[in-house]
């Protein structure tokens, strides 16, 4: 008793908690007695004292041993499944519920909301260990569904574990089940959507658990609805890796444009890299608050951030931030990129866009910047808007940098993002909140999408990789048809008698975004999903006249005089309604193949 007692208390046994007591605390108390048992063998070869057998000591020790763990789990029994604060009511509940298997607790469990789990992995044994141990939580698991053979048939926490054929709607129904929460963090996107489509037509709440994002993060683990982007696209491309990390830390960045969609995105994910100085600069301040304040609360005090409110288009402002902080990466995301906008607007694009990067590469040399990247977009491929076609003049001007310049340059190329201000996904959710229509410009339109997070590994990593002069462009999967896009939304929305509306193309728009991966046209990296495109940079001295043509042009404040120069100076800036016919003429002549090959197949 003695060499028991006070090998518990050096092992403060007698300190924890065991109304939350999990295996560890059970393993110490094991690990406890076995030391006890060893020591008082110990005492009793070395000291005169009166022996007992092995046999009979052993057999103390377990008896022991089995009480101390038969106690510790009835009192954790008993407060996981009391309904009273007394501890005589709970003993009596405890006996009720183990000898007459009536659940005492049963009155209180049908004011809760009860949840079928899809995954019994860690993830979402941990849900239902979370929601059985909380008396103040809202749900109650009545079953997982998975698909292991291992776990199939058998109970976790007294749940009962069905396979995907075994968990029947009707069987759902016989248990009660009211809503479906998906804990499998590395389930497939089209399985995903195929079994939320399945529950959600059953007329079940679906919502995902976001413990793995949120636990990583230091958030809340929290019950969610689906976000639309989870649905309809791929699995996100994590492009972000160790080496990358490690070429931005303790670097001097500046990132402009830093309080927009893509640019507040950069800066999150460049604070995770441990920069020695953070520089946001935005001139819209709202937006650079933000990111400001989140990161504030974010890393609190451990990231040393300045936030610069000033215009790209400013030199003498750029120049100030160039010597106060001597940037050594500088991360051009400044740009107007609203295509219909910037159709009326040409002047301010080519001054915002190209003069303003033009601002931007000089002052790297003067300054003995390290690196320059610059945002750019599949827009500039074949741009058929102003918009387009200023990042295709930006493109020039920096890959032109990159054959006389000190500054290691290149630019990163990717599609439409998804939630970034003025997407389409935002638009259709507001439409949709407010009872409809949903409008397209035209149902045969196609884009390619990525998210806020890919867009900016995608542009940090492929910066860290670069040489010097590289444009990069990512591998974006399959293009996605909007009208497509809005129908789904439409359907997981819930809404009924929501009408689609086409309104036309807009002033310079596309049906067809060009592919930006074309295999055999690029050079491969590292990474399996970043290209390099094979383009040959222009002399200084041919960048330097076609901005003075641009220069001349802006001075005339004539948009339509700027928008035919622009033309000049950008030789694939084409018209939209010559490649819109091209385009429709091409898809035509591939259905029209696609569909004989179907003939034939058929016919064999």
């Amino acid at each position: 008793m003695v060499c028991i007692f006070g090998i518990r208390l050096l092992g403060n046994i007698y300190g924890q908690v065991w109304r939350y007591g999990g295996i560890q605390c059970y393993m110490r108390l094991i690990f406890a007695d076995g030391i006890a048992c060893v020591l008082y063998m110990i005492i009793e070869i070395l000291l005169p004292v009166e022996s007992i057998t092995f046999t009979r000591m052993l057999s103390l020790v377990s008896v022991d041993l089995l009480g101390a763990l038969t106690i510790r789990m009835l009192y954790r029994y008993a407060y996981k499944c009391g309904n009273s604060n007394d501890m005589q009511g709970r003993f009596w509940t405890v006996l009720l519920k183990i000898f007459s298997g009536i659940d005492a607790g049963r009155e209180k469990e049908i004011q809760k909301i009860k949840i079928a789990i899809i995954g019994a992995g860690r993830v979402g044994v941990g849900l239902a260990e979370e929601l059985l141990n909380n008396e103040q939580a809202s749900y109650v698991p009545r079953c997982f569904i998975d698909i292991n053979k291992e776990k199939v048939g058998r109970e976790i926490q007294g749940i009962p574990v069905w396979s995907e054929t075994d968990a029947t709607l009707s069987k759902l129904d016989d248990y009660e089940v009211q809503e479906i929460i998906f804990a499998i963090p590395s389930m497939e996107t089209e399985r995903r959507k195929e079994l939320y489509d399945y529950y959600k037509n059953a007329g079940y709440k679906v919502k995902i658990y976001d413990y793995p994002t949120m636990h990583a993060a230091g958030g809340k683990r929290y019950l969610r609805e689906f976000d639309i982007e989870e649905l309809l696209f791929r699995k996100p491309l994590v492009v972000a890796d160790e080496q990358t990390n490690a070429y931005y830390k303790d670097k001097v960045v500046l990132i402009t444009g830093g309080g927009g969609s893509i640019g507040s995105e950069l800066c999150r994910q460049m604070a995770k890299m441990q920069p020695k100085q953070l520089v946001i600069l935005d001139i819209y301040e709202n937006g650079a608050y933000d990111v400001q304040q989140e990161l504030k609360i974010a890393y609190k005090g451990k990231l040393k951030l300045q936030v610069e409110i000033a215009s790209i288009t400013n030199r003498k402002a750029m120049a100030r931030i160039f010597e106060q902080y001597h940037p050594q990466i500088v991360i051009n995301a400044a740009a107007h990129k609203h295509v219909p906008l910037m159709e009326h607007n040409c002047i301010e694009a080519i001054e915002n866009n190209i003069f303003g990067t033009k601002n931007m590469v000089e002052l790297c040399e003067e300054y003995g910047a390290e690196r320059f990247m610059m945002v750019s977009t599949d827009k500039a491929v074949n741009p058929t808007n102003v918009m387009g076609a200023t990042k295709r003049m930006c493109e020039m001007i920096v890959q032109s940098a990159s054959t006389h310049g000190n500054v290691k340059y290149s630019a990163t190329r990717f599609g439409n993002v998804l939630g970034s201000a003025g997407s389409v996904i935002p638009l259709f959710k507001r439409q949709i909140a407010n009872g409809g229509p949903v409008t397209i410009t035209d149902k045969r339109i196609i884009r390619y999408f990525m998210t806020i997070p890919e867009a900016s590994q995608l542009v940090l990593q492929s910066g860290a990789m670069a040489q010097n002069g590289e444009l990069f462009v990512l591998d974006m999967g399959k293009p996605v048809k909007i009208m497509d896009l809005a129908e789904n939304m439409i359907r997981l929305s819930g809404v009924q008698g929501i009408e689609i509306v086409e309104t036309g193309l807009r002033p310079g728009e596309k049906l067809y975004e060009e592919l930006l991966v074309k295999t055999e046209e690029l050079d491969k990296t590292e990474n399996s999903m970043i290209f390099i495109e094979r383009d040959s940079a222009l002399s200084a001295a041919e960048i330097d006249e076609k901005l003075a043509m641009l220069k001349e042009a802006c001075a005339t404040d004539d948009d339509s005089k700027a928008k035919e120069v622009l033309r000049k100076v950008v030789p694939t800036f084409k018209r939209p309604e010559e490649v819109n016919k091209t385009a429709f003429k091409k898809q035509h002549r591939e259905n029209e193949e696609n569909s004989k090959k179907g003939m034939k197949v058929a016919l064999f």
